[in-house]
């Protein structure tokens, strides 16, 4: 038996349960692991509450760094003691052992710890195919990120930073303001007293922006359209205040023939190509130092509850993991 975080209803954090469950062997394809840390992240608050439904009972959790105990048949690129991370289904990172497609598996580089492997994995595979491949930043551009102290904004900040890039970046708070600067943010907007959509046009002059990456959702989507120049792209890639309600499709047109999408990273690492390609450029970026791994929040896997319950009341910054002795 070993120890697992599941849900057996939807709800708020209390329908995390903390249990014993059975693990077997891996079949063919698979292998099994033993987590060492596991991220925490906004859309495991999605599955808990039922925004992404999931046959229940369910495991919850998408990230974690991990060594290898078993290998199922047909798996050849992986062994027994290989250090591997991942973030993608089944749910199920909250646990101590599990059984996992051998195939989602990425080996953690030298150099990079367990900690920042299971902290980076899905925030970072997020920003690289957000600013390479649904949108290519190219030097001298500014962009708007929302959400910029948060765990995914830190690792953006940096990154379009070293590629050149100036970087908006709206936060809560003048604290986590502090935190987006001191991470390659050049303006910070306090969008609980500032008014995003004027602050963007004053800081560009009135030119707006080629593209705004947006985690927010619902209570921001109609000021980012307007913070962009026409032929921009909105990149709504989560729904922290909700889903985006349904809208004409014509706002489009009067806004500048502006366009939008809702990218996942489900379906931007959907093949191993794609998978291992934006690992390698993730890990390359950590390794080279221009992007730097903040984990600010710590907890055991049996606190699960009041992780989520600090995730959701906007009390962390950074990344976040749970600790697994």
């Amino acid at each position: 038996m070993t120890k697992a975080v599941r849900i057996h209803k939807t709800g708020g954090p209390e329908v995390l349960v903390y249990e014993d469950v059975e693990v077997g062997a891996p079949g063919p394809g698979q292998i099994r692991v033993r987590n060492k840390v596991v991220g925490l992240n906004f859309i495991d608050t999605y599955h808990r509450v039922g925004l992404y439904p999931v046959p229940l009972p369910s495991g919850i959790g998408l990230e974690a760094a991990a060594e290898v105990v078993a290998v199922g048949e047909g798996v050849d690129y992986l062994k027994a003691g290989d250090r591997v991370a991942y973030c993608s289904g089944p749910l199920g990172a909250y646990a101590e052992e599990r059984i996992v497609p051998a195939d989602r598996m990425v080996k953690v580089p030298k150099g990079i710890s367990d900690e920042s492997a299971a902290a980076m994995m899905l925030k970072g595979l997020t920003v690289q195919y957000l600013i390479k491949r649904v949108y290519k930043v190219e030097k001298g551009e500014t962009v708007l990120f929302h959400a910029a102290a948060g765990g995914v904004g830190l690792i953006a900040c940096q990154w379009l930073n070293a590629l050149g890039v100036t970087v908006i970046g709206t936060v809560s708070s003048d604290e986590k303001a502090a935190i987006a600067k001191a991470h390659g943010c050049h303006h910070t907007i306090v969008y609980t007293r500032e008014n995003f959509v004027e602050r963007v046009k004053e800081i560009t002059s009135g030119a707006k922006v080629p593209v705004v990456f947006d985690s927010v959702g619902k209570d921001t989507f109609a000021g980012s359209l307007d913070c962009l120049k026409p032929r921009g792209l909105l990149a709504v890639f989560g729904n922290g205040s909700g889903p985006v309600p349904a809208f004409d499709l014509g706002m489009l047109a009067a806004k500048g023939s502006l366009y939008v999408t809702r990218p996942t990273l489900a379906t931007y690492t959907a093949s191993r190509a794609d998978l291992e390609a934006g690992a390698k450029d993730l890990f390359k970026v950590v390794q080279e130092g221009k992007v730097k791994i903040e984990i600010n929040q710590r907890y055991a896997l049996q606190d699960a509850a009041q992780a989520h319950r600090d995730l959701e009341g906007r009390k962390t910054t950074g990344s976040t993991v749970f600790t697994l002795s």
